[in-house]
């Protein structure tokens, strides 16, 4: 059982190599909230997708804004050679994910308490390019 789980390990692991991606763990939005701006660059060119974020007026689309820079760092990193005009890249997929849940009391009529629930996202956004021949 043990060899099976590294051999799986090593395939995630060689498949995350020829992928290009970015993460925003603990993101103090709610992933409802974020969903909302995520969902407006998904599937998009990157040019594109930077200036549709850089356009919204949510807090949101700040952070993926500089999330999808990230990502784009990480593939010039792994493609050096490459242009990123001749590269066609753009979103291929973004996940938004809850995360944890601060909970917090606020105080209510007659000596109750009503609970407040923060919530926070994890967010990941996939980059790829369109040309395949690299």
């Amino acid at each position: 059982m043990g060899l099976r789980k590294h051999i799986r390990a090593e395939k995630l692991k060689e498949e995350r190599q020829t992928q290009y991606f970015a993460r925003l763990r603990n993101c103090p939005t709610s992933p409802r909230k974020m969903r909302l701006v995520a969902d407006l660059i998904r599937g998009q060119e990157v040019n594109k997708a930077l200036a549709i974020l850089r356009y919204t007026k949510k807090e949101a689309a700040q952070r993926l804004e500089k999330l999808l820079m990230s990502a784009i760092a990480n593939w010039q990193s792994k493609n050096e050679g490459v242009r990123i005009e001749d590269a066609n890249l753009y979103v291929e997929s973004i996940y938004v994910d809850g995360a944890r849940m601060l909970k917090r009391l606020r105080p209510a009529p007659q000596g109750r308490a009503h609970r407040i629930r923060k919530r926070s996202n994890h967010v990941t956004i996939f980059v790829d390019s369109k040309n395949k021949n690299e």
